[in-house]
């Protein structure tokens, strides 16, 4: 490989292909290795033996983990670029702009590979560009999310061309897209909301098989606010991850206004966590629901209420009241895993929750790597680009 070249110096980070694979001959390189082994062999046996060899899908639970993790949850923690983005861009907060490329950045690579897995999930995956050009639902929620999907995926790229643009040094077209950048989040705010509750409205027809606990006529709304501080628990999680690992690649790194900022994250996540909590109580009050709650099922509502979304609230109002960064960290944590709980409660485990434990759907193990899989691939490519890109900075 010849000294100077593009593939040394722009992929290889200045090494020869030997130095490169030696720096990253790493014990969790080999992890990520075994993960993806088992997960492109979960790819193929999907491919040639069709779904249901390969996954425990049947008429009753036509949707599994990949729909409920995959895409439910992969597209609300795909929501910083939706937050993030529009504070920065449209409403002129120019203090977060340092947060901005790395919220667009996981947005893109979300959305990116929620449709990729999405296609081990369709029994006609290679029709499903059909959605774009050939067939037109116009009365389908799934032929909106789909084109919602498109569209903004090509929004991202937009917002990230700049930083890619920088890296090739091609100054002239990073100017342009930056010019662009502003107008396709504006375009972006309508298609990612739009989207975010499409996907809690594609449920409005289960009205008899989702518990009565869950189910509800603002579920397109619930999805929508949970999405969005989904999208602000993202960008503290995803900051502190980066401060810790790639802390490198920080420029004039300044603690104490890093920390500032994640308290100023907390309180627009305090507050649409305080929205969202009382619509759902006035969701309870309203279809009177109170009865449910002494059941099996109503603890388990209870559990991810008020363990990820009530007490994350008050470890916020503490934090924001004693200058605590780390309580906001622990908070975004906790509000992490309880969008993630709710898309399961939502999508699965409250779905048909009259049929008998046993009968129940569970994944078999070659869905679970498959999306293990998928998670890893994010990883590893956030890291590539990081590395190498302009985005921490």
């Amino acid at each position: 490989m010849k000294e100077g070249s593009f593939l040394r110096e722009k992929i290889f980070l200045g090494m020869s292909l030997k130095e490169y694979l030696k720096s990253h001959a790493t014990l969790w390189n080999f992890i990520a290795l075994i993960i993806l082994s088992f997960s492109f062999y979960s790819m193929a046996y999907r491919l040639f033996y069709g779904l249901g060899p390969a996954t425990n899908l049947s008429d009753t639970y036509p949707w599994g983990l990949w729909i409920s993790f995959d895409i439910l949850v992969g597209i609300a923690l795909a929501a910083p670029g939706l937050t993030v983005a529009t504070a920065v861009y449209l409403f002129g907060i120019k203090d977060y702009k340092n947060f901005a490329k790395p919220a667009v950045l996981s947005s893109l690579l979300g959305y990116i590979f929620a449709v990729f897995a999405l296609m081990f999930d369709l029994g006609r995956y290679y029709r499903v560009f059909y959605v774009i050009g050939w067939s037109w639902g116009l009365d389908s929620i799934l032929f909106l999310i789909a084109w919602h999907f498109f569209l903004y995926i090509l929004i991202c790229l937009i917002e990230w061309s700049p930083s890619l643009f920088e890296w090739l040094g091609k100054e002239r077209l990073k100017e342009i897209f930056s010019k662009l950048g502003i107008w396709a989040t504006a375009f972006g705010v309508i298609i990612a909301g739009g989207h975010q509750s499409a996907l809690g409205g594609l449920f409005l027809v289960a009205k008899t098989k989702i518990h009565p606990l869950w189910y509800s006529s603002l579920l397109p709304l619930f999805f929508l606010i949970s999405a969005i501080f989904a999208g602000i628990s993202m960008v503290i999680i995803e900051s502190t991850l980066a401060h810790k690992f790639f802390i490198d690649r920080i420029k004039n790194f300044n603690k104490a206004e890093f920390e500032s900022k994640t308290i100023g994250l907390g309180k627009a996540l305090a507050v649409v966590l305080i929205l969202y909590i009382l619509l759902k109580l006035l969701d309870l009050a309203h279809y009177e629901k109170w009865y449910y709650l002494l059941t099996s099922y109503g603890y388990l509502y209870l559990f991810e209420n008020i363990g990820f979304i009530f007490i994350p609230i008050l470890l916020l109002i503490f934090s924001i009241k004693r200058n605590k960064a780390s309580i906001v960290r622990v908070s975004a944590f906790l509000v992490a895993f309880g969008i993630i709980l709710n898309r399961f409660n939502v999508s699965l485990i409250a779905y048909n929750w009259y049929i008998p434990f046993q009968e129940k759907y569970y994944p078999t193990w070659m869905e679970l790597s498959l999306s293990l899989g998928i998670v890893t691939l994010i990883i590893l490519f956030y890291r590539f680009i990081v590395r190498r890109m302009a985005i921490l900075h």
